[in-house]
């Protein structure tokens, strides 16, 4: 369906647009131009200059630091699209100028193997990210083309997207391989759809379904190359890459976390456009287990630093945790094509829960520190030294030589407004999926609607609407509007009034489903009151046993030293925890913090040098407090808890 628009008009979100526009983005462009003092370089830009002929050296960063200036250039395209500015759109043009003198004459574009690895192009695809990069240029073009409509680095993105299908395939002289890491395959999706040329969507069926076949390719790969890889150990661990099954045989989430969700994004997209049932099947599958199963409370996902991965069902140690920020995003998209294939209310539910809390959180409050793992528990002594937890920082980082995370949070915020509704074909069904104030035109039955959303989310639970229709005679348009039914609601249902009188309505896959003719002016008012709960764990999630976590709304809370003092350890919940709530305007920029009764053990006694006595049950009574998890780590540093003992 065309001429859909939607723009955000939130008290909340729209700093957050803000900050991205303002801030997040000429932060980053000085980072991929190693500007940051004393941050990790970036080496990106740097690489683009060798590699078009304009310095001389050697490749700096990570093999697939290409992707970092693609997801930057996505990043300034959605916010030109809503903000248009002409020293930024001139800023971006040079860069894709910079692109295109270092793309080959045959469409090749990759700076690690254009100046560390001539002549070696395609013959590690196990680990060195050349598709991977190349959809992350997809997709900035895309955005691009899109938000401006200039076609220079979607013809870039062409001519490169013609020479993978001119390689890959299994007619006579193409390879029969496929990505180590997921992405081109939902990128090629995007593309097919911006030029209309279907031979790129029959290229991401391909490599759908090349993944996992046997005998597998990333095996004979590594055989070819003489048992060398880049930085992994031995052969290749076919789960990691998500290539140890055909994908319509996969039923539960395994390996590298980003890998995975990257994938099921492209394997519910290709099963929406064609139809596809066992891969729609396999999605749904896949999402119950990784949802059910192997999901933190923040909507972070991956247990272990070790391949960046999940482990195992109900494995979700809290101060070890990984629940990488891409990963979070990588849901967010998932969860949007979930959507698509069909509107349940368990897909917005968990993608507004990973973008409240792990997402946001990744960032700090001043867009120019950002965490790359985001644990659910701190102690920064031992975040400094114990090997086990090197990885989990209490503070946030200026930048990363592995800087996927940043770019990609840019890349989100500045184009939410794509995940606030769903609209079909013909314009008779508008799904509210997020509760965001915005504005939302369509068209119905050859007419234009506009719907406008104000929202109090996520502090209060107070939601409105009103309906416009330019140049209407007041004879309505009929359309159902569906409003999502949060998970975190409760068992009532919300009040719903139409012009001021109450309406009753029907459920339907967690939607109050309103039908009827809409007259210009008509406004509808959706009230979810919001309460402060205690959230309990699935019993067999041992880290989180015999624990609680506070969650208000669609936010998920935690303690933290700057508060409480330490050790948080002792902190337990009072058996009346008798908790309250107030807005603290002066706090962390504004939000409603939670405080509540608690003990703590009393620590009167210990001599020091003595590690252990005779237990005693003596606790002191204290009155602790809790703050949204988003904003943990923008004071001092210090030791931070989601989870409570009761």
């Amino acid at each position: 369906m065309t001429n859909i628009q939607t723009a955000i008009q939130d008290h909340f979100w729209s700093h957050y647009s803000e900050l991205v526009r303002q801030t997040v983005i000429p932060y980053q462009w000085e980072a991929l131009n190693d500007r940051i003092q004393d941050a990790e370089p970036s080496y990106s830009i740097r690489n683009f200059r060798i590699a078009a002929g304009l310095e001389v050296g050697e490749f700096g960063g990570w093999i697939f630091q290409d992707s970092d200036l693609y997801k930057w250039l996505e990043a300034v395209a959605y916010s030109l699209k809503r903000y248009p500015d002409p020293e930024l759109e001139k800023m971006a043009d040079g860069a894709i100028g910079l692109i295109g003198q270092a793309q080959h004459e045959n469409g090749y574009l990759n700076t690690y193997f254009t100046i560390q690895e001539p002549g070696k192009e395609w013959t590690n695809l196990y680990e060195a990210h050349e598709l991977y990069c190349a959809g992350h240029l997809f997709e900035a073009a895309v955005a691009y083309y899109d938000a401006t409509g200039k076609r220079n680095l979607l013809d870039i993105a062409c001519r490169f997207a013609d020479l993978i299908a001119s390689l890959f395939g299994t007619n006579p002289g193409q390879m029969r391989a496929y990505c180590g890491h997921p992405e081109i395959e939902l990128a090629l999706v995007k593309l097919y759809q911006a030029t209309g040329e279907e031979r790129y969507l029959n290229l991401s069926l391909y490599f759908i379904d090349e993944r996992g076949s046997k005998p597998s390719y990333f095996l004979e790969e590594w055989e070819r190359r003489g048992r060398t890889t880049i930085w992994a150990q031995g052969e290749p661990n076919l789960e990691v890459y998500q290539s140890h099954l055909p994908v319509r045989e996969q039923s539960v989430a395994v390996g590298h976390s980003v890998r995975a969700v990257y994938l099921y994004t492209a394997m519910a997209d290709i099963a929406r456009l064609t139809g596809d049932s066992k891969l729609s099947e396999a999605c749904e599958r896949l999402w119950a287990n990784t949802t059910g199963k192997q999901m933190y409370i923040t909507g972070g996902i991956g247990a272990t630093h070790l391949g960046e991965a999940f482990t195992f069902d109900h494995d979700l140690p809290n101060d070890t945790v990984y629940a990488e920020t891409c990963a979070s995003i990588g849901m967010i998209f998932w969860a949007r094509r979930m959507l698509q294939l069909e509107a349940k209310s368990e897909y917005a539910d968990v993608m507004e829960r990973a973008l409240y809390n792990n997402v946001l959180g990744s960032m700090a409050k001043d867009g120019k520190h950002f965490f790359y793992v985001n644990p659910l528990e701190v102690w920064p002594e031992a975040s400094a030294k114990s090997p086990d937890k090197f990885h989990v920082k209490p503070v946030r980082q200026k930048w990363f030589g592995c800087s996927c995370c940043p770019p990609n949070v840019a890349r989100l915020i500045s184009s939410l407004d794509e995940y606030i509704y769903g609209v079909s074909e013909d314009g008779q069904a508008v799904h509210v999926h997020l509760y965001i104030g915005s504005e939302l035109s369509f068209e119905t039955g050859g007419r234009k609607v506009s719907l406008s959303q104000k929202s109090e989310l996520p502090w209060n639970g107070r939601v409105e609407f009103s309906v416009m229709i330019p140049g209407s005679t007041n004879d309505g348009i009929a359309f159902n509007l569906a409003l999502r039914i949060p998970n975190w609601f409760g068992s009532e249902r919300p009040t719903l009034t139409v012009n001021g009188e109450t309406l009753q309505y029907h459920v339907e896959q967690g939607y109050a489903i309103i039908n009827r003719a809409w007259n210009d002016g008509d406004k509808l008012e959706w009230l979810l009151p919001i309460e402060t709960k205690l959230i309990a764990a699935n019993p067999l999630i041992r880290a989180d046993a015999g624990k609680a976590a506070i969650q208000r709304g669609p936010l998920v809370y935690c303690v933290e030293e700057a508060d409480n003092g330490k050790p948080l350890a002792t902190l337990s919940l009072a058996d009346e925890p008798v908790l309250s709530e107030s807005e603290a305007s002066g706090l962390l920029g504004g939000c409603v913090v939670v405080e509540g009764n608690g003990v703590v053990a009393d620590q009167s006694g210990w001599e020091e040098g003595l590690p252990y006595r005779p237990l005693s049950k003596k606790r002191k009574a204290v009155r602790f407090k809790a703050i949204p998890y988003y904003l943990w780590g923008n004071r001092e540093p210090g030791e931070m808890s989601v989870w409570l003992r009761y």
